[in-house]
């Protein structure tokens, strides 16, 4: 039995860039130790490349009207056909390195229910990956070279046991929201949720968003706007790395060390509650505090 099932609904491989990314991603994460991969969707040339890569693929995912699969059918499937102790959603682009199920097992063995995440590095990559002896080490030292870590807001995987999201939203992957509101039931559920950037390096290989409508980034698209009301409102898409509660640090488990951004986050918190009894348009004026700084900033510029 793997210790984790690794899946994920990728993009139609139509656009050479995308289908170029994907099977880097795809094939780094046949070369994981104790892992099985699950490919989710019918999207164009997906069946050839689970085939080529001899990766179990699920073709029936339920769907929005717009044909893009459900966070909450891909989590339900997997949990079906799965034979992973722990589950992990992944985006299509995401490079995961050995050292990730490392990460995986030292969590496990600390908590019994718990999320675990991290922040991404970006990296232009316009090239297959030369997946030869060494590869993670020439990869990463690239990754330190030319690419950069990402701010907090960005969450590209969740790694997790069975018990854990029994039930969640019909989200649309892809779409913003979905991933802020891992988060938040984590920490309404109050799992622990492990910051593992101290401990591991995952890749995201950039790309533009010529695959969607407009090709504008998924905060502009409806179904952004649809997740956003599932999640409950703003207040819930607001969590990010910034809400963990430990970080993993040499196989240990730590308490995040105090900063500004992780300070301002908490006086935000403090002033959602205080004010829950406020229209949520309101609430977000108050508890917002860089906006406050824009504002002043304006009124300045006016006078």
């Amino acid at each position: 039995m793997p210790l984790i099932t690794l899946f994920s609904a990728p993009k139609p491989f139509t656009d050479p860039h995308v289908g170029l990314i994907q099977r880097n991603a795809i094939r780094s994460w046949t070369l994981l130790p104790d892992t099985e991969v699950i490919l989710l969707g019918d999207e164009a040339g997906l069946a050839s490349v689970a085939r080529e890569f001899n990766v179990m693929h699920i073709p029936d995912v339920k769907r929005k009207e717009g044909g893009v699969p459900l966070v909450s059918s891909m989590i339900q499937t997997t949990r079906q056909f799965g034979a992973g102790e722990l589950l992990c959603i992944v985006n299509s682009d995401m490079i995961l390195m050995p050292e990730f199920v490392e990460t995986a097992r030292q969590a496990a063995r600390m908590k019994n229910d718990f999320v675990l995440l991290s922040r991404r590095w970006d990296l232009d990559v316009n090239q297959p990956i030369d997946f030869t002896e060494g590869w993670q080490d020439r990869l990463s030292s690239t990754v330190r070279r030319l690419g950069a870590l990402h701010k907090p807001a960005g969450s590209d995987f969740f790694l997790f046991p069975r018990s854990c999201y029994a039930e969640i939203p019909d989200f649309s992957i892809g779409r913003a929201g979905w991933d802020n509101w891992m988060i938040y039931k984590a920490r309404k559920e109050k799992w622990p949720v492990i910051d593992g950037t101290p401990s591991v390096m995952i890749v995201h290989q950039n790309h533009d968003y010529s695959h969607l409508p407009g090709a504008k980034a998924h905060y502009d698209h409806p179904d952004s706007n649809e997740n956003i009301r599932l999640a409950g409102g703003q207040a819930n898409i607001r969590y990010t790395v910034l809400d963990s509660t430990h970080s993993l640090v040499n196989g240990k488990l730590a308490r995040p060390g105090m900063s500004y951004l992780r300070f301002m986050r908490g006086v935000e918190l403090f002033l959602r509650a205080v004010f829950f009894f406020l229209p949520e348009n309101m609430t977000e004026n108050v508890a917002r505090p860089k906006r406050w700084k824009k504002r002043i900033m304006k009124l300045l510029r006016m006078h």
